[in-house]
């Protein structure tokens, strides 16, 4: 549940004043990347941004909410390339099915590496949307399962669904750090696939038995 008890900003209707709060948006996006969140005042976003400071608080009540939106921004855009990925899986074993999924997600994480790294440092004092994107994130794990495996007992393929979100996900917030090249991403990426898909495997084979 939201933690925040300022009042939501109601979401604009009209075309102008929608591109004017993305572009708010993608000014604090930009400036947390150079600066941090907490050397980024709203004052600051809306003299990037060419805006008064009446019409960021008209769409965002404070800072945080810009830092709760912007991470639900990303975290969408995860999501949908997570999907898209998950429904091709025809003729790809386990193992290249994960490469793909944890390369497109790495690469998500690496176009915003440097909201990313201000976000993980950051996040910690702010209200976020982690906890309402982790339950989404679990049913499409456990779908990718179900799809690879087949059906099976529903606890054994939770605590699976749990095992993989926490080394996949983990491997591809690391590789997708700055100092990490396109080289040793791959590499990573790859073995961790290949991983996970040989742990897919074995639990597979001891469901069948």
């Amino acid at each position: 549940m939201p933690t925040k008890t300022t009042a939501p900003r109601r979401r604009p209707t009209q075309d102008r004043a929608k591109a004017t709060r993305e572009h708010i948006l993608d000014t604090a996006a930009r400036l947390f990347g150079e600066r941090g969140i907490a050397g980024t005042s709203t004052n600051r976003i809306a003299a990037e941004a060419g805006v008064s400071i009446g019409t960021v608080y008209r769409y965002f009540a404070d800072r945080s909410v810009l830092v709760e939106e912007l991470l639900a921004r990303l975290l969408e855009s995860v999501e949908k390339r997570f999907t898209q990925r998950m429904f091709d899986l025809s003729g790809k074993d386990a193992p290249d099915v994960w490469v793909d999924i944890l390369t497109v997600v790495t690469d998500e994480l690496v176009a915003h590496a440097a909201l990313v790294r201000a976000l993980v440092a950051g996040v910690q004092f702010y209200s976020s949307g982690i906890p309402e994107f982790e339950p989404r994130l679990r049913l499409l794990v456990k779908v990718l399962i179900i799809q690879l495996l087949g059906p099976g007992d529903d606890h054994r393929y939770d605590v699976m669904t749990f095992v993989l979100i926490n080394t996949g996900f983990a491997a591809a917030l690391r590789s997708s750090a700055a100092e990490v090249d396109g080289t040793a991403r791959r590499e990573a990426i790859e073995m961790t696939g290949r991983m996970i898909g040989a742990f897919l495997a074995a639990e597979g084979a001891g469901t069948a038995h």
